[in-house]
């Protein structure tokens, strides 16, 4: 199933023994568009404290309840790795947490839509969208942090640009839940194209500027005028997603 990115903001992660806190990020890759973490803000259970939960560890969303259940105990949460409520999250960091849980690094392919989806994308690997809005830390050195992990939330309102000028600006991302991986941009597009969103997938994009708020794209506007209309409130089916594919010469996702 699709759904939205920030309709996962506030689930409400249950562990095995009892609720643990709630989702208020997800951290994706890059170079594959693959979630590798959901951030865990665990209110006045471990107060002050965020956690890492690896998508492997979780089972099926309940959307009716906005519930997501891990497969972890509360006590093996509690004395898993700490991560600073405003740190970045390190290579290190990860290495930790996939030793103790005995995750595997590898889980869900090498890729987005079963290839590689390497683009030329750099910045500093900052965690949380504030902190990534913050211009005093762009001098963060690239060690400090995993330098293609980046926040969903981060990349809210950025700017999107095909080859041949602005078309409007990121309004959300669609993601699916048993993958875990960014399927779809959805691109809100009022100020150029009054009144339509269009989604656009990650094979589009070749560059991200982390500095100005700019996402790149390989397509024209005029394709993006002549793609197939969207229907953000239908709900979107293989037929669609073929049609959109085809019209831009992307590859699918395993059809």
């Amino acid at each position: 199933m699709l759904l939205a990115v920030s309709a996962f903001k506030g689930y409400q992660i249950e562990a095995s023994d009892g609720a643990i806190g709630t989702c208020s990020d997800l951290l994706f890759d890059d170079r594959s568009w693959r979630v590798r973490w959901l951030v865990v803000d665990t209110g006045k259970w471990l107060t002050g404290r965020r956690v890492l939960l690896h998508p492997s560890a979780l089972g099926a969303p309940d959307h009716e309840h906005h519930e997501l259940p891990a497969h972890l105990t509360k006590a093996q949460i509690e004395a898993s790795p700490d991560l600073g409520s405003d740190q970045p999250v390190s290579a290190q960091m990860e290495s930790s947490l996939y030793g103790y849980y005995g995750w595997d690094p590898l889980w869900g392919g090498s890729g987005f839509g079963g290839g590689s989806m390497a683009t030329p994308l750099s910045a500093p690997a900052l965690f949380g969208a504030d902190t990534m809005r913050d211009a005093s830390v762009l001098d963060i050195p690239r060690e400090a942090g995993d330098p293609h992990l980046r926040s969903t939330e981060a990349l809210s309102r950025y700017h999107i640009h095909a080859v041949d000028g602005a078309i409007g600006h990121l309004e959300n991302l669609l993601i699916d839940d048993a993958a875990w991986g960014i399927r779809y941009l959805i691109v809100d597009t009022r100020n150029w194209w009054p009144g339509k969103h269009v989604l656009l997938s990650p094979y589009a994009v070749t560059d991200i500027d982390w500095a100005e708020r700019n996402i790149r794209l390989d397509i024209t506007r005029t394709q993006v005028k002549a793609s197939p209309p969207w229907d953000p409130i239908a709900m979107i089916d293989q037929v669609y997603e073929k049609a959109l594919h085809h019209h831009y010469n992307w590859p699918g996702y395993g059809w």
